[in-house]
């Protein structure tokens, strides 16, 4: 089975992913918005087993009730864990370029602005990940 490393942006924190991750999206969540100042968060989603820390050690935070992990020492987003779900939604931004390949928008209920890029934009979250498939039409 394949294995992908990601790191932090100093190096300190080293994440390993086994295999295929189970969806690669967008989250335009207001949690996600307000923890990484985006508008949005390119992430891959990975059973909790399918990784594991290497090296380094992680910080954790809570603003809502998403547990979130980063570096200790350079504060980078590293993955973070909705509860219930058993998985975890790793930055994609952390990926080898060219990997991140997303198929999908979520919590578009909450975004800035519309995006049209040809992608489904689930208002909440999609039936996969416990929601309705309801989509915002934009």
């Amino acid at each position: 089975m394949a294995t992908t490393l990601v790191q932090c942006l100093c190096g300190a924190v080293q994440l390993e992913l086994t295999g295929e991750p189970i969806a690669q999206l967008y989250c335009h969540c207001d949690d996600c918005q307000a923890v990484h100042g985006a508008a949005y968060v390119p992430a891959v989603m990975y059973r909790i087993p399918a990784t594991r820390l290497v090296r380094g050690e992680l910080g954790m935070c809570k603003r809502k009730v998403t547990p979130r992990t980063s570096c200790r020492e350079c504060g980078t987003r590293m993955f973070a864990e909705p509860p219930g779900l058993g998985i975890r939604g790793v930055t994609a931004l952390l990926l080898p370029p060219g990997m991140f390949k997303p198929t999908f928008h979520m919590q578009c209920q909450h975004a800035l602005l519309p995006i049209k890029d040809g992608l489904p934009h689930f208002k909440g979250f999609p039936a996969a990940f416990g929601g309705s498939d309801e989509q915002v039409d934009w």
